[in-house]
């Protein structure tokens, strides 16, 4: 489940598409000439000799400079607000940090308070929704937070005496700087050079065309005919794309009627929409008949011209293209949406995530995995067998006696509330710090499915949003409760226990993640039924490692098909097309092909969220390699003793992060073990 504070907190740190901002021609950012900064530093250098950081100063006043408003003043009114505002000392930058600290967490953590209850009626279960619990629950009250820091001078003092580093300049640092060097870095990672509301809306737009275009992608199953004119599936089964269709093709893994006829009709219908040979007249409309093996389009029995969509996947992921170029100017912290993806927002080199994937689905283990699953299915492997859905954990208690029980333990939120310090000193955590937690974190109904939302102060709660059925808890919400649980704690540890607040939380959406996964796995322990057995182990690792294997290809595809965009800055949708099917066979012929075989297989390039969520894939399978480093390391160790130092690390580099946690870098050694 994605952690709702991380975006909580990237929300209170950008601007929001409301606020007004300068244009380009308003900001005049070289108002500040390079001779006017040397000035300036000279000038801060000769007053304080014995304590300056010529380098940091240097580094402070340049990207004020480049951020200063002609309204703010000329050189002259700048060069007066440098000297004025510069901590010389180190005492006077440390008194700075602390107020600015102090600060910072009455205010995220006051609006993080607001927004809480704003959603209150959207997120729990209560009485039915009305239009003025949506506008509410859209409405951000720290809209205009930054807006403000840079129109009273915070943003400029804070850029000044806290500059910014890149990740590169970070992990080169990370040896020798101390606990408190990373929070000045972290400070400076608040006011970085970001575009302006008009651009911002850019982005925003295209974002909302892709969810809208793909929230309306479904495909009439009902309507599918293969070439003797049969129809397989339920009349009225509608599927969205891709993820109703992969998860359709997954449930014919088990014993049913025409399952691998089924399998193969599904697989042609995401070669039609990735290769948009699909005729768009049976997109979200059930008046047609289709057939996908033929392209033969029926209405009321009688043959109609087809005609295809042709580039329309292909223009949404350039429009979102063109928007991110348009940021790309300003963003000179991180110029490019790769960038972006991967250094701002991940904390790791794109190079990093690459060589790490790649490692991994080149791994011989792969092919002896593809081996089992032969014969388990009795016949060679397809290319859509990378969604092979077999090896689901199967615990030797049956679900309706684990129901049972929980539903017998856990009648309402409230109960499961009181038992979270029981179940937290079942891992072994001590009595007090299991009360402590379990006071921290608040156990709520959830009017969806479910999620955690951590607070952004040292006072506030984190809250467990779970989801019970008729008569209590039942087994499978159980399971993501937990899962959620491992958020909150991850969340509260890295709140309360980190020494400064700036450096709250992880370094990106995997990590904490990948505690969820450690307290996931460890649900039966929880209800008292041992440590688990070996062969749902088993099954569960098999599970994991399947579809690491998929996701990582995915995630190759989406990163080539954006390294080929920067490269083709002016190319249409219908080069983009050419060069998505290019990049999606090229992977695919590299390392799958030589396990499912289907030379020249596009499908890799389905997944939506390569048109909705660009460059967003590689969190998924990097939540699972933290975690398998961290199990790896937990072994023979006190579980709770490590947790509680670990997540007490904070918001480090990743690569810095797991260094301290367990001694080395990222690396998929541990989970391909």
């Amino acid at each position: 489940m994605k952690n709702i504070a991380i975006l909580t907190l990237f929300l209170m740190v950008i601007p929001i598409f409301s606020c007004k901002e300068s244009t380009p021609e308003e900001k005049k950012t070289d108002v500040i000439t390079d001779s006017a900064i040397s000035m300036i530093v000279d000038t801060i250098c000769k007053q304080n000799p014995s304590f300056v950081s010529k380098d940091l100063l240097l580094a402070g006043v340049q990207q004020a400079a480049r951020q200063w408003k002609m309204e703010y003043g000329d050189k002259d009114d700048f060069k007066q607000f440098c000297v004025d505002n510069y901590a010389s000392t180190p005492e006077d930058r440390k008194r700075l940090f602390d107020k600015l600290s102090i600060a910072l967490e009455a205010l995220w953590g006051g609006f993080n308070k607001i927004n809480v209850e704003l959603k209150k009626p959207l997120h729990l279960v209560g009485d039915s929704l009305t239009q003025v619990d949506y506008i509410l629950g859209a409405y951000d009250p720290s809209s205009h937070l930054t807006e403000d820091f840079y129109s009273n001078k915070i943003a400029y003092l804070t850029i000044l005496n806290f500059p910014f580093f890149t990740l590169e300049e970070k992990e080169k640092h990370a040896k020798e700087w101390t606990r408190l060097d990373w929070a000045y870095a972290r400070m400076g990672d608040i006011f970085i050079p970001r575009p302006p509301a008009a651009v911002l809306q850019l982005v925003a737009d295209a974002g909302m065309k892709g969810e809208d275009y793909i929230a309306n992608y479904n495909i009439m199953m009902g309507h599918l005919v293969d070439d003797k004119g049969v129809k397989m599936f339920p009349a009225d089964m509608k599927l969205l794309s891709h993820w109703n269709l992969r998860d359709e093709l997954k449930s014919n893994y088990a014993d049913r009627p025409d399952n691998f006829k089924k399998q193969q009709m599904i697989y042609k219908v995401m070669l039609d929409i990735v290769e948009q040979t699909i005729p768009k007249q049976v997109i979200n409309n059930p008046e047609y008949d289709w057939n996908p093996y033929t392209n033969v389009l029926t209405k009321d029995g009688k043959k109609v011209d087809a005609v295809p969509e042709e580039t329309g996947r292909y223009e949404m992921l350039l429009e979102q293209f063109h928007a991110q170029q348009a940021v790309d100017k300003y963003s000179t912290a991180y110029p490019t949406a790769l960038k972006r993806a991967f250094e701002q927002d991940m904390q790791i080199k794109e190079e990093d995530i690459e060589k790490m994937f790649i490692e991994y689905i080149s791994s011989p283990k792969v092919k002896k995995v593809a081996e089992m699953i032969k014969k388990r299915l009795g016949r060679p492997l397809e290319p859509f067998d990378i969604w092979y859905d077999g090896f689901k954990s199967r615990s030797s208690i049956s679900e309706d006696m684990l129901t049972k029980k929980t539903k017998s333990l856990f009648p309402t939120v409230g109960a499961y509330d009181k038992a979270i310090p029981g179940m937290l000193v079942n891992l072994g955590f001590p009595y007090a710090k299991a009360t402590a937690l379990g006071d921290a974190i608040v156990v709520e109904p959830a009017r969806g499915s479910g999620h955690a939302w951590g607070g952004m102060s040292k006072d506030d709660y984190a809250r467990l949003r779970t989801r019970l059925s008729p008569g209590g808890m039942d087994y499978k919400g159980f399971n993501i409760a937990v899962h959620e649980m491992g958020h909150n704690v991850e969340q509260t540890i890295s709140m309360r226990d980190v020494d400064y607040y700036i450096l709250h939380g992880v370094p990106n959406t995997a990590f904490t993640e990948a505690n969820a996964f450690v307290f996931q796995k460890r649900d039966l322990q929880l209800l008292g039924y041992g440590k688990g057995n070996k062969e749902q182990e088993k099954m569960t690792e098999l599970d994991i490692f399947w579809g690491a294997y998929e996701i990582m290809g995915v995630a190759l595809v989406d990163i080539n098909v954006w390294k080929w965009l920067y490269e083709n800055p002016d190319a249409d949708a219908a080069k983009l097309k050419e060069a998505v099917l290019s990049a999606a066979k090229d992977i695919w012929n590299k390392y799958y092909a030589p396990v499912l075989g289907g030379k020249d297989s596009p499908i890799l390039a389905v997944y939506s969220h390569m048109i909705n969520s660009p460059l967003y894939l590689a969190n998924y399978p990097l939540g699972h390699i933290i975690e398998y480093q961290l199990e790896k390391f937990y072994k023979g160790k006190n579980l709770a003793k490590e947790m509680m130092r670990i997540y007490a690390l904070g918001n480090l580099a990743p690569q810095e992060w797991m260094n301290q946690a367990v001694g080395e870098r990222i690396s998929t050694k541990a989970m391909l073990k």
